[in-house]
């Protein structure tokens, strides 16, 4: 698996996302073979930059659609259907570049015939990808030792992901004594196995590349001497939480050992990171309230016309090192909203939100105001939603670790937010703090990029508000 933005990515899908780039590019290319010189490649060199291009737009198009979310596109009339009105977004995009830059018009003709050849090859090479996927080519083969919780969630998520790129090919249970070993669909009866005895030898006959630890109890119970022999012949040998940590982009409260917090190589937060962070949160923030200032003029406007009370709305809420600050937003709920209930989490369909709040929340409009907390110092662009001291001190008595957030600044947007909907219950809460504690393990300047250019995708498809 590859490592980008903190995030592991098995190799054929890397493969898939650059291969089908390629695929616009020479569905393009061959367009412009067809209309500008049949039977020669254009003598215009700068095509190939136009052609390229018309790729990055059309390929960023495809992402922002879901195209990239195989459980969305599983079907072909969802694909055909996305497929069509990504690329429509596309030749908008571009008919605005090419009226600020008119040198990057291609010839006329070679966008409308390219749109038929993309459609023909992406659909050909997507039906491909698909058999790879469904017959398991390339799937890395892996040993499973445990039966815990833990083994059940890593078994879950490959089973769930088409493309997670592995395949449990024997789940060798913690207690062999109770005959219950489980092992995953046409798995070989010669790689049955009631106890760890041989294992070295069972993962090379298998062409097994991993074995993964996931055992609850491993005083006494682990096979070190097996490990050993499987390590020093090169197999690689992963500990479980590290494995769903790779394959899901969070951790596991629930599972994670107070050990593996303590030697983290994560975590660690240098100075130099730290001063790169603030920079851009401050740069970011004074462009950001410049830019959005004919829109904040508007959306005040539509709060005093639509209902009576203030146009901003501030609480308090908990910060760094739980130092306690106010939060600023556009109100979008009536006035004191919770005059009568006391705190609670937003619900859906909530009779305490206005008209022009519901619509403000739909594309998170209603947190620009943040950004002042941003410019302050109180808050950054990216990091853990910030949460109130009344739900903090419920919270922390419940979830085990739900402290850790505030080692750093709570964030406008974070991980969890694009990655997990939006969460009313403790339950949502610790699927949340999962995200969180992944985010602050791992949190870098490139995947606070990944996190904002996500952001902006959820905004426009308004996933996730409340």
């Amino acid at each position: 698996m590859l490592r980008i933005f903190k995030q592991y990515y098995p190799i054929r899908n890397i493969f898939f996302f650059i291969g089908e780039g390629a695929v616009i590019f020479f569905s393009i290319l061959f367009a412009s073979w067809i209309i500008i010189e049949f039977g020669s490649f254009p003598a215009d060199r700068w095509i190939y930059f136009k052609i390229l291009l018309i790729t990055i737009v059309s390929q960023l198009c495809l992402y922002y659609n879901e195209l990239y979310d195989l459980t969305i596109t599983s079907s072909l009339i969802e694909l055909g259907i996305r497929l069509i009105q990504a690329l429509g977004v596309a030749a908008i995009i571009l008919a605005g570049i090419y009226v600020v830059f008119p040198e990057t018009i291609v010839e006329p003709g070679i966008f409308a015939i390219s749109i038929v050849f993309v459609i023909l090859f992406i659909v050909s090479w997507r039906f491909c990808y698909s058999l790879i996927l469904t017959r398991g080519i390339f799937d890395q083969k892996i040993i499973l030792l445990g039966s815990d919780d833990l083994s059940k969630k890593i078994i879950d998520e490959i089973n769930h992901k088409k493309d997670s790129g592995y395949k449990v090919e024997v789940n060798i249970e913690e207690y062999p004594q109770n005959n219950a070993s489980e092992f995953k669909k046409n798995i070989p009866s010669s790689a049955y196995k009631k106890d760890y005895s041989g294992l070295c030898e069972l993962a090379e006959e298998l062409s097994i590349s991993k074995i993964i630890v996931a055992l609850k109890e491993r005083r006494g119970a682990l096979p070190t001497k097996e490990l050993v022999k499987c390590r020093v012949s090169g197999i690689e040998i992963i500990d479980g939480t590290t494995f769903y940590e790779m394959l899901t982009g969070k951790l596991s409260v629930d599972q994670t050992n107070p050990a593996s917090i303590i030697f983290s190589e994560g975590f660690y937060k240098s100075t130099t990171k730290r001063f790169i962070k603030r920079a851009i949160d401050l740069i970011s923030s004074v462009f950001m309230i410049v830019f959005l200032s004919p829109l904040i003029i508007v959306i005040a406007i539509l709060i005093k016309i639509d209902s009576t009370g203030p146009v901003l709305f501030s609480q308090e809420r908990v910060g760094k090192n739980r130092k306690n600050y106010m939060v600023y937003k556009f109100r979008s709920m009536v006035e004191d909203a919770e005059k009568q209930s006391g705190p609670v989490w937003a619900e859906d369909n909530d009779k305490r939100i206005t008209r022009a709040g519901r619509f403000i929340r739909s594309w998170r409009l209603d947190e620009i105001p943040q950004l002042w907390n941003v410019l302050k110092g109180d808050m950054s662009l990216v990091g853990p939603r910030p949460e109130r001291e009344f739900f903090v001190k419920k919270l922390e008595d419940i979830i085990p670790y739900f402290g850790q957030r505030f080692s750093v600044k709570p964030g406008i947007t974070g991980w969890a937010q694009v990655c997990y909907r939006y969460g009313a219950s403790v339950e949502d809460a610790v699927e949340k703090l999962n995200y969180d504690l992944f985010y602050i393990k791992n949190m870098s300047i490139f995947m606070d990029l990944m996190i904002l250019l996500r952001t902006i995708k959820i905004v426009l498809f308004g996933k996730g508000a409340r």
